[in-house]
């Protein structure tokens, strides 16, 4: 049985062409739209609510009583993060409420004191557990140790704080303030902003 050649020859494929759906504009123009609002909604959010009541602020100081370290009017950054995964060390400056956080007022000092210490003041110096705290940062002598001229003991979660401009800082030294308990601490100054002059981290 023979094939004709003509049989032999290859037939060219049946191609159906599918030409594609218009492109719907206003409807993807719309999903745009909706995505961008939601996105600079939750940026918004962020920035009024989470930054500054869990991560970082801004601040005024308020007074002299850190002086020569922190000047009446200057800005400060404070971080709100640290403390919630450690506890803070000694000679941080921190913001805390000293009548509760249900009180609006806070204050910005040093912390002297850790938990479960001892402290006293004796004459001009501070005494940690029986021994003399070598620091530097008080402006001038303490002229009134106040409540500290009897040794207090920190509880756990206690600290002592103090403003540097010692002879005029209402602290922890005053009975009014007493000792600062961790969930009162708002959170560490780290940066100063303004004024220009004195721009950077603060020690």
């Amino acid at each position: 049985m023979s094939l004709n050649e003509d049989s032999l020859e290859k037939q060219e494929p049946d191609i159906t062409m599918v030409e594609k759906p218009p492109r719907n504009d206003a409807k993807d123009n719309i999903k745009g739209l909706i995505f961008d609002v939601l996105f600079y909604a939750v940026l918004i959010f962020a920035c009024i609510y989470i930054l500054p009541n869990y991560v970082i602020q801004r601040t005024i100081v308020d007074g002299s009583s850190m002086a020569d370290t922190l000047k009446d009017g200057e800005n400060l950054y404070v971080e709100k993060i640290s403390y919630r995964f450690k506890k803070p060390d000694r000679f941080d400056i921190i913001v805390f409420y000293p009548y509760g956080r249900d009180n609006a007022e806070y204050y910005v000092k040093r912390i002297i004191g850790m938990p479960g210490e001892t402290i006293q003041i004796i004459g001009s110096d501070i005494y940690i557990n029986g021994e003399i705290l070598e620091e530097h940062y008080g402006k001038e002598p303490i002229a009134d140790p106040g409540r500290a001229a009897r040794p207090i003991t920190l509880g756990e979660d206690e600290y002592f704080v103090m403003g540097d401009n010692r002879n005029i800082s209402k602290d922890s030294r005053d009975k009014y303030v007493g000792n600062v308990s961790k969930k009162n601490i708002g959170g560490k100054v780290i940066f100063r902003i303004t004024p220009l002059s004195r721009f950077g981290t603060i020690d």
